[in-house]
């Protein structure tokens, strides 16, 4: 009698690879990089290749010599953290500090989980966000860069001024086409809302994440930022600025659809970038900061084990 042979899921093939995938997203990540050189001069490429070198080696550091297993780096998602690191970073900010983040975002952020598909919570976030509270009074994680030609002044002369949701609050007047092309202050990644919705069509098209996410982030935050601005629209910012000001399309365009930090059923997505949205217009509307993206996806990447449990198919034939 012949046995069967019985493997462990998944069952379905197709010829998606964890390299094909990776590398994907950085040519998506593209276009905002090259906007970002043009607006901000070669400071934002020198930021993005301190960040990825330095992501790159600590992540073939720890490997190597302290869990001692073949290093990975060539899958590409060392490569990604470090640009997504860079991209929420000021182009001023000095270079040290950007080593610091990617030290925290793969070291602490990644490795110390074991690596690919083990971290909780997004490396890049955890990077930014440590930056963001442990330099505080750093002109270069406090005042943002102007933009200047591409072959503009070095970072120590570079011209600051407030983001367009700094500059919303203040009462400031911002030009919403400026958004749209990224003819803004901000950090690397945040300025072009065109080159991000990009970005996210050729993960789209080739099936890099689902629509879920992103319409759920996006449209929650939409709809939740409409409503207080008809309550008050002299206290609250119009939507419209919401959606294309500060991190708010990077991070629900590629790091809320980070498929190891996010949901993993469609339903669950749904919610996961309901509550990306709800908790952006909360941190930015009643909060002691501009920005909240990046604290409501990590709040929510807490919350994804959950989802997931409560999302979770039934088993075939039960």
């Amino acid at each position: 009698m012949s046995l069967l042979t019985i493997s462990g899921s998944p069952h379905v093939q197709s010829n998606q690879t964890t390299k094909k995938i990776m590398w994907t997203v950085v040519i998506a990540l593209l276009p905002a990089l090259l906007v970002s050189i043009y607006f901000f001069g070669l400071d934002a490429l020198l930021v993005t290749l301190t960040s990825v070198v330095f992501c790159v080696g600590f992540e073939w550091l720890i490997q190597k010599y302290i869990l001692k297993v073949q290093p990975t780096i060539k899958d590409g998602s060392a490569v990604i953290t470090g640009i997504l690191l860079a991209f929420n970073l000021p182009s001023n900010v000095p270079l040290w500090i950007v080593a610091i983040g990617a030290l925290v975002a793969i070291g602490v952020a990644k490795m110390s989980y074991g690596g690919l598909g083990k971290n909780p919570f997004n490396p890049a976030l955890v990077g930014r966000v440590f930056l963001f509270i442990s330099f505080p009074s750093k002109v270069a994680m406090s005042e943002w860069p102007l933009p200047k030609p591409l072959f503009g002044s070095s970072l120590t002369d570079t011209v600051t001024g407030p983001t367009p949701l700094l500059a919303l609050k203040d009462g400031q007047a911002v030009d919403l086409w400026n958004m749209f092309i990224g003819f803004t202050g901000g950090s690397l990644g945040e300025i072009s809302a065109i080159t991000l919705i990009i970005g996210g069509l050729i993960m789209l098209f080739r099936k890099v994440i689902s629509w879920h996410t992103p319409v759920s982030f996006i449209g929650t935050a939409g709809i939740f930022a409409l409503i207080l601005w008809l309550v008050n629209p002299s206290e609250f910012i119009h939507p419209l600025y919401q959606l294309l000001a500060g991190g708010l399309l990077l991070g629900a365009i590629f790091m809320a659809t980070d498929m190891v930090t996010s949901p993993i059923t469609y339903k669950g997505q749904l919610i996961f970038g309901f509550g990306c949205g709800v908790l952006t217009i909360i941190f930015r509307s009643f909060g002691p900061m501009p920005e909240g993206v990046s604290f409501a996806i990590l709040i929510m990447n807490a919350v994804t084990p959950l989802i997931d449990k409560a999302f979770k198919p039934k088993a075939f034939g039960y």
